[in-house]
This record gives structure tokens, sequence and C-alpha cells, in this order.
């Protein structure tokens, strides 16, 4: 499967090795602005997801996600998934449980904001299993 043109506009970027383990299936990481608010281009290669987790903060933070390209999945703890596409919005409060990544025959991207906060760890959780990933494609 080829890389090649994928991430959308904001471009590829580099295997998402630092946060490989709490992915199923490649990612890759592109940093846009790490001045003042992050905001990094992440791109899941088709049915790469990452792991249930929850943004923190005791004041602010949360994050918000901007669809750029392909076909995806955002899912809050004990709610359906909801598809996501090119110009789709999701905005994630802090302490929400949640996942996101591609539909299994599409590669996906989002713009992945890092809305600042005090004390603002992620919590990284277990997997998204392949049945609860096949339960959304149905």
């Amino acid at each position: 499967m080829t890389t090649n043109n994928h991430g959308g506009m904001f471009g590829l970027g580099d295997p998402n090795d630092g946060f490989a383990q709490y992915f199923t299936g490649q990612s890759y990481l592109n940093p846009v602005l790490t001045e003042g608010i992050n905001i990094f281009n992440v791109t899941f290669e088709p049915g790469c997801r990452n792991n249930w987790h929850i943004h923190h903060a005791d004041k602010g933070g949360g994050q918000v996600l901007l669809c750029v390209d392909g076909q995806g999945w955002y899912q809050e703890w004990g709610k359906p998934a909801q598809a996501l596409k090119p110009g789709d919005s999701v905005y994630i409060a802090p302490g929400v449980k949640h996942w996101h990544g591609a539909k299994k025959d599409s590669w996906f991207s989002h713009l992945a904001f890092e809305l600042p906060g005090d004390n603002t760890p992620n919590e990284w959780c277990e997997p998204v299993d392949d049945q609860q990933y096949a339960a959304v494609e149905q």
C-alpha cells in the first residue's frame, strides 16, 4: 500500500513511532504548529485507530479535530460512532473517553488541535479491539 498523496494539504509526515503503542495499525504525524497552540496533522492508514483515551484538564483543555482527508470514525464511550469526512469537526471536552481513526477501506487525516489549559495530561486506555471496530463498520 503506497503512502503517496495521503495526509491532505498538510502532508503525511513521519511514522508516528513515539505513540505507536497507543495505535492499532500505522499512523503518521506531521506537526503544523507548535507555538501558542499545538496543531498536528495525524494520518491513519486504512483500519488504523488509536486507543480509547481521555484528555484531562484542571481548567480549559480538550481537543478539536478538523478532518482534512479521507474517511474516518470518532466515538465517545457509551455512544454510537460518528462517521467523519473532510470538513467535519469534533470538539472533545476534557474528561471524555473516546477514540478516532480511519475507516477500514480509507486513509484518514485530521488536524488535532490541543486546546490550552492547566494540567492537561492524556490518559491512554485500552485498545479499540477488532470486535468493537467491526461493530462501527457495519
